[in-house]
């Protein structure tokens, strides 16, 4: 029997482009001028391997007289009745509007499936207002694109999840669908005999030796009034250990059975609970997602039974603390003791497991757990959660919005979700609690949930460089022309042109030389230059050739001079103050 699928939404968000995609054909008309589509359209689809009986709408309209928009809204409203499930389409680029918001009251009134999707969210133009959509309280939204075919096997999940496949079978219906429950464990952990003590007829093999089962069984049994489907595993060793084919394939089908399963019952040896390979199966089916219960298997072997299980309780809450408050069976699977308290225990899980908390009541208790245990604050600045909506079950999956959520904490993350599994009474079920931000799309790094301050100064500075080269390029370009028409002027009057006038050296005092290198000198010049440099000394041209031009005076010289000491040109030198050489009468 197909599943009807009423396609609702207001007028132009793509209603009829979806409705021809998942026909496979185009039937109905689509066009960018909204109120197209008037009646209520018939067509049979196929999404995945899903049959469907789709039901194409009139855009809504909130009007009730008797008007055309009025009707059309009537014809909605039945197609609404008569569907499984809804599917709401809003458009992404233009986000939530007030009539979405209207129209999104009347399905939760309706108290039907609705499944919410953003059409258009194609590119980065629809990814603004796919977070907006949460405040309607109709789950998470999926993004899709009818036109693109974007979003199809998100939106096939969503159905199989809203109204499951089996509902729609002959022979099952959603009360009568069976409880998928995997017993997994280590090899000769004891599964294949409690699945024979459950169901009380030898089904499986069993025997002293391990591995003996390496498909996993589905056996189907009904306890009570409810249908449970077992499905017995291979054991799981170490990954180092596994060796031979057969026994990887065995391994992979077993991991398969736990991803597939809405309850795991991990069976652990009572005389050696809790190997390192059960902390990993463990670990393995809360990641995945599902509902864990605790067997400990041959329990009659077991001595002082009230201290191993207080033990086991212990050790169980600290080694697995994100499943804590797990159901914990003690049994026997040979001789049957404590075998009647499995299944209470698996129904009590799996009740938890589906649990849908109220929006209203989440946001109670988020004020409740702030007050008892404020939020940190990071980096100087505290981060403030502020709304908070559960989007699915199986398992409990809630969203957080909060002011710089990339910087929340990982332990106050874990207070709320033990906080969460307390108040509400969910020992054991995995919660998942994912931390989101308001999308700014005027701050880049505020719409991605982080600080955009680095890119900001980084272009700060870069602004303030191009401005300093700008200013320095005027004054050069300033300077330019005041010289060309100086030199303009120059040139008009007769003058020579100033730029190409050379600027005369000033010549530092030379030392006075001995008489014999005046001698020399007279002969021959340059030979005396040369002797008189090599008698001064390296240190003496060094001073001549380096000393700024207020410090040139006797020392830098070489020593004493022989006439009176004359003041040089921006020398510092006091009036009235005698040099230190000798005067000319002497």
């Amino acid at each position: 029997m197909p599943l009807k699928l009423a396609i609702v939404g207001r007028p132009n968000v793509g209603k009829s482009t979806l409705f021809n995609r998942l026909a496979g054909k185009k039937l109905a008309i689509v066009d960018d001028q909204p109120g197209v589509t008037r009646d209520r359209r018939y067509a049979d689809g196929r999404l995945g391997d899903l049959d469907l009986q789709l039901i194409d709408t009139a855009g809504f309209e909130d009007v009730a007289d008797e008007s055309l928009e009025a009707r059309m809204r009537a014809q909605t409203e039945l197609a609404i009745e008569e569907a499984d499930l809804s599917l709401f389409i809003y458009d992404a680029r233009e986000g939530v509007t007030p009539l979405d918001e209207v129209f999104a009251a009347l399905l939760r009134r309706r108290g039907k499936p609705v499944i919410i999707a953003a059409n258009k969210a194609e590119g980065k133009a629809g990814q603004s207002g796919i977070g907006e959509a949460y405040k309607l309280g109709l789950g998470e939204p999926i993004p899709i694109s009818g036109e693109h075919g974007e979003g199809m096997a998100e939106l096939y999940a969503a159905m199989l999840e809203a109204v499951p496949e089996d509902q729609y079978s002959d022979d099952e219906d959603d009360e009568d669908k069976p409880i998928r429950l995997a017993i997994v464990g280590r090899p000769n952990a004891g599964k294949s005999t409690l699945i024979n003590r459950l169901i009380g007829e030898q089904r499986l093999l069993t025997g002293p030796e391990a591995g003996i089962t390496r498909d996993s069984i589905s056996v189907d049994w009904i306890w009570g009034d409810k249908k449970v489907r077992l499905v017995d595993t291979a054991g799981l060793r170490k990954k180092a250990k596994v060796q031979e084919k057969l026994e990887k394939l065995s391994t992979q089908d077993t991991i398969r059975a736990i991803t597939f399963a809405e309850v795991v019952v991990l069976v652990m040896d009572a005389t050696h609970p809790f190997e390192i390979q059960d902390l990993q199966i463990a670990d393995l089916t809360e990641r995945e997602g599902r509902a864990l219960v605790f067997v400990l298997a041959k329990w009659d072997l077991v001595e002082d039974q009230a201290a191993t299980l207080a033990a086991f309780r212990e050790h169980a809450e600290r080694m697995l603390p994100q499943v804590r408050g797990a159901p914990v069976v003690a049994l026997s699977g040979e001789t049957g003791s404590g075998v009647n308290k499995l299944m209470p225990a698996v129904l009590k899980i799996h009740k938890d497991w589906s649990t849908k908390v109220k929006t209203r009541d989440l946001n109670d208790w988020l004020q409740m757990a702030m007050q008892r245990h404020p939020p940190p604050a990071v980096s100087g600045r505290r981060v403030k959660p502020k709304y908070m909506a559960q989007t699915k079950a199986r398992p409990p999956t809630f969203v957080l919005f909060s002011s710089r959520a990339d910087q929340m904490p990982d332990h106050y993350r874990r207070y709320l979700i033990n906080s969460l599994r307390e108040s509400f009474d969910l020992p054991g079920v995995p919660l998942r609690i994912t931390i989101k931000s308001g999308a700014n799309p005027y701050a880049d790094g505020e719409a991605k949930g982080h600080s955009g301050r680095g890119k900001r100064e980084f272009e700060r500075r870069e602004r303030e460089e191009e401005r300093i080269r700008a200013s320095r390029n005027t004054v050069k370009k300033s300077k330019r022309l005041a010289d060309e028409a100086a030199a303009k002027a120059a040139i008009e009057a007769g003058l020579p042109d100033p730029r190409e006038a050379k600027p005369v050296k000033k010549k530092a005092p030379a030392a006075k030389a001995s008489p014999s290198v005046e001698s020399a000198a007279a002969a021959e010049p340059g030979k005396a230059a040369v002797k008189s440099v090599k008698k001064l000394g390296p240190k003496v041209q060094k001073k001549v050739s380096t000393a700024p031009s207020y410090k040139v005076g006797a020392k830098s010289a070489g020593g004493k001079a022989a006439g009176p000491k004359r003041p040089v040109s921006g020398a510092r030198t006091v009036r009235g103050n005698t040099g230190p050489g000798k005067s000319k009468g002497r």
